[in-house]
């Protein structure tokens, strides 16, 4: 009797033991819900930007994606947090632009190295710049707001949401272009205090997201000087581009995509790109980002936005270490 007990405990347990590889074998993937640390706050263009897309992923995936906001250090929290979790596709990272490709040559003690700690997925948006000014700021283009600070060395100040953002970065390297002296005034909360304050006319004109200013724009709040694309972006028509003002090299984006912990297995990864590439085509998902002023997309394979990111990277290296920033 004993042995039939002790054979039928056995049983038990090698089923138990069964079910829970089946449950970790990447070809059931995923089985529960998926994680993804977001390391901006709530309401910021990233955060903006998977919520929208979130719905698209879910019904891809089948599965409940839980938005994790882990917030400070110019998203270094989040990044290294995302970067210590188990590597089983159940917790991602949604890098951009400022935390994978500019945050390693700001900050030299970054424990994080990103092409080491993590895999890239796939893009999942892009989110042009604009150039905006106070109401009350006299210029009304770009070639007049050139000419103003020109005739006017260090009258004009800027808004900086943040040292190493791209916002702060596309002023800094058009402003030296342009041989222009300015006044940066740094803010801390990302774009919104900088906007508020751009608005009431204390301070003149910033770099930003579209997604953070374009309804203020739309409203009449802010000026709108020039986008950073090569064509005219769909939700501000009239606002031309950096290119037509004769400034090519001035085209840039904010972007954001999906990165899993390295060591993540290559089918789960595989799975993950799919899912983006078939959130970003669905005509819902599309209208919700154009609507919000991003640009919907994806990378054909995982190896393709390695290879954006390496240029991405080296491209913002050389822009911090020409600033005088902390680049090694």
């Amino acid at each position: 009797m004993t042995t039939l007990r002790t054979v039928g405990v056995f049983l038990v347990a090698l089923f138990g033991l069964s079910q829970a590889m089946a449950a970790e074998d990447p070809a059931n993937y995923p089985t529960k819900p998926i994680h993804i640390v977001v390391p901006f706050a709530p309401g910021g263009a990233t955060d903006f930007s998977i919520r929208l897309i979130q719905p698209g992923l879910q019904q891809a995936l089948g599965q409940q994606l839980v938005i994790d906001n882990r917030t400070g250090a110019a998203g270094n929290v989040g990044m290294e947090t995302a970067a210590r979790a188990a590597p089983d596709g159940y917790t991602l990272f949604l890098g951009n632009i400022g935390t994978i490709s500019i945050n390693p040559h700001f900050f030299p003690d970054l424990t994080v190295v990103p092409e080491r700690d993590f895999i890239p997925i796939s893009i999942a948006s892009e989110t042009p710049g604009i150039v905006i000014a106070s109401p009350k700021f006299p210029a009304i283009s770009l070639g007049e707001m050139i000419a103003y600070a020109k005739a006017h060395p260090g009258k004009i100040n800027y808004a900086a949401a943040g040292i190493s953002t791209l916002n702060t970065l596309a002023m800094e390297q058009f402003r030296h272009r342009a041989g222009l002296a300015m006044t940066q005034v740094p803010y801390k909360g990302g774009a919104g205090p900088a906007i508020v304050d751009l608005m009431a006319g204390n301070v003149d004109v910033m770099f930003v997201t579209l997604s953070s200013a374009a309804q203020f724009v739309k409203a009449g709040k802010l000026k709108a000087f020039a986008v950073t694309t090569r064509e005219r972006v769909e939700s501000l028509p009239d606002v031309p581009t950096v290119v037509e003002l004769g400034f090519p090299d001035d085209v840039s984006a904010s972007w954001q995509g999906l990165f899993a912990v390295a060591g993540t297995p290559q089918p789960i990864i595989a799975k993950l790109h799919a899912a983006v590439v078939k959130a970003m085509a669905d005509p819902g998902v599309r209208q919700h980002m154009i609507a919000a002023s991003m640009l919907p997309t994806s990378s054909p394979t995982p190896e393709s936005f390695k290879e954006f990111l390496a240029a991405d990277t080296a491209k913002w290296k050389s822009v911090v270490k020409q600033m005088g920033g902390k680049a090694e």
